[in-house]
C-alpha cells in the first residue's frame, strides 16, 4: 500500500476534534484503517462469503447495508457465482464511499450483478432477501432506531433468510470491558498507530458509534422475531452475529 493510502489522520495533533465523517479523505484510506483497527476484518469478510453460500438461494436478493467501498459484497459474490438469479444490492449513504465502492466491484468479473446505492438504510426497501449483511454499520444507527430498522429487515426476509451483523461491542462487565478495550489499543499499537492517534480517533468517533453489549444485540434480534442469534465470530471486542427466520 502506497504511503498516501496509508491512514494518518489523526497522526498530527488537532486543536479540535470533530465528530468523524466518512468522506473523501476517510475513503482514501479506509482500507487501511479498518485492517489496522478491526481484528479479524478480513475473517469476518471470508465469513461472510461462507454463510451466504450457505444460506442464499436462487432468486432471490441480498443486501449488504453500510457497504462503504464493497468488500463484503465482493466476499458474497465471489461465493455465490453458481446461485442463479441472485443480485447483490449494496447501499451507504457516503457519496464518496459509493462512487468508489462502485469502481471497487467493476474492477471484478463476476455472474452475480450488484447494484449500488447511495441512500440512507433507515428508509432503504427490503424485499425478497434470503441475507441482510450489516457489517459494522448498525453501530452507526442511533440507538432507538435500530429495532425499527431490523423490524423492516425482518419483514423483508424470505423464510429460512438471515441477517448477519458485525459490531464492536461493550462487555456487560466494567472490568471485563476495560480489559477488552485494552486488548483492542494493543492491537492498534501492533499495527502501527500511536497513542496520540488513538486518542483523537476515539474522541472523534466516540459521539457518533454507540455500541452495545452483546446481549441487547440478542434481545434486539429475538425481540423482532428471530428465534436463535448466534455469535459465530469474535476477536476482543468485536464481534459477528448471526440470525435466520
Amino acid at each position: 500500500m502506497s504511503s498516501s493510502n496509508r491512514d494518518a489522520l489523526f497522526a498530527e495533533p488537532l486543536s479540535q476534534v470533530g465528530d468523524f465523517v466518512f468522506d473523501a479523505k476517510v475513503v482514501e484510506v479506509f482500507a487501511d484503517m479498518i485492517n489496522r483497527s478491526v481484528p479479524g476484518y478480513q475473517s469476518i469478510l471470508h465469513g461472510i462469503g461462507q454463510w451466504a453460500q450457505r444460506l442464499v438461494q436462487a432468486d432471490s436478493r441480498v443486501y449488504d447495508l453500510g457497504c462503504s467501498l464493497g468488500a463484503a459484497s465482493l466476499s458474497m459474490r465471489q461465493h455465490l457465482n453458481d446461485r442463479s438469479g441472485v443480485e447483490i444490492i449494496a447501499i451507504d449513504n457516503s457519496t464518496a464511499m459509493v462512487e468508489r465502492c462502485r469502481l471497487h466491484l467493476d474492477g471484478y468479473r463476476s455472474n452475480v450483478p450488484v447494484q449500488v446505492r447511495c441512500e440512507d438504510i433507515r428508509d432503504s426497501a427490503i424485499s425478497n432477501a434470503s441475507l441482510v449483511v450489516m457489517n459494522f454499520t448498525l453501530q452507526f444507527v442511533p440507538p432507538e432506531q435500530r429495532q425499527a430498522l431490523l423490524e423492516r429487515i425482518y419483514a423483508g426476509l424470505k423464510p429460512g433468510g438471515a441477517v448477519i451483523i458485525s459490531e464492536k461491542f461493550r462487555a456487560e462487565e466494567a472490568v471485563m470491558d476495560a480489559h477488552l478495550v485494552d486488548l483492542h489499543h494493543e492491537f492498534k499499537r501492533a499495527n502501527g498507530y500511536s497513542e496520540l492517534e488513538i486518542a483523537q480517533k476515539r474522541a472523534a468517533i466516540e459521539h457518533v458509534m454507540r455500541i452495545d453489549t452483546l446481549s441487547t444485540h440478542q434481545q434486539r434480534l429475538r425481540a423482532v422475531g428471530f428465534s436463535s442469534p448466534q455469535v459465530w465470530f469474535q476477536c476482543y471486542n468485536f464481534a459477528s452475529l448471526i440470525a435466520i427466520k
